[in-house]
């Protein structure tokens, strides 16, 4: 057995003496009932026999017996009684306890700091988000601009746009076999890269 005991341990310890304690106390009074029953057999006897001095003594015996047991029974009663005081006391602490730990969570669980650090995050996303938005449409102008630019250097004549495109077209450049031939052309390219 340890040096230093845990905290159920003690308690258990406490409940089996209590259970002990009562256990006596309650072998106690039946042996006294024994005992009161003894001297009452001894006195009926001593008077039958006309024996004035035991019968007295057995009487006195039925006696201080009867005051003893009424005393052991004020004693488990009051034992009893005080037991039941502690385990209301310590039903009365676990419930303060309970209710602390509740009020506690319960506490945190309505604190308006979950709340304020939430929106914070919130407002910092749409910002980053609007941002990023800006950032795209800049993207986009930036690349209209750049493919406008490039495009200035190209055929400027609507006329001269529109005989090029009829040429291709009626060169079959533009039909759907040669967009196929080009993508295998390309695919054939990047897999030779690989």
């Amino acid at each position: 057995m340890g040096i230093f005991k845990s905290r159920e341990q003690r308690e258990l310890e406490q409940k089996q003496l209590i259970k002990r304690t009562v256990y006596n106390m309650n072998k106690q009074i039946e042996a006294l009932e024994e005992q009161k029953k003894s001297f009452a057999e001894k006195a009926t006897r001593a008077k039958a026999n006309g024996l004035d001095a035991q019968y007295e003594l057995a009487i006195t015996g039925y006696r201080l017996t009867l005051l003893q047991q009424k005393r052991a029974q004020e004693m488990l009663l009051n034992f009893e009684i005080t037991s039941q005081l502690k385990d209301m006391a310590l039903m009365t602490k676990q419930f303060l306890g309970g209710m602390s730990a509740l009020s506690t969570q319960m506490s945190r669980l309505a604190d308006g700091s979950d709340f304020e650090r939430i929106s914070r995050q919130f407002k910092e996303a749409m910002n980053k988000a609007q941002g990023q938005a800006e950032q795209m449409e800049n993207f986009m102008q930036d690349s209209r601009t750049a493919f406008k630019g490039a495009a200035e250097g190209a055929v400027t004549d609507e006329a001269e746009l529109e005989r090029i495109t009829e040429e291709r077209a009626a060169s079959g450049e533009f039909s759907d076999d040669a967009v196929d031939r080009e993508i295998e052309q390309l695919r054939k390219k990047i897999e030779a890269q690989i």
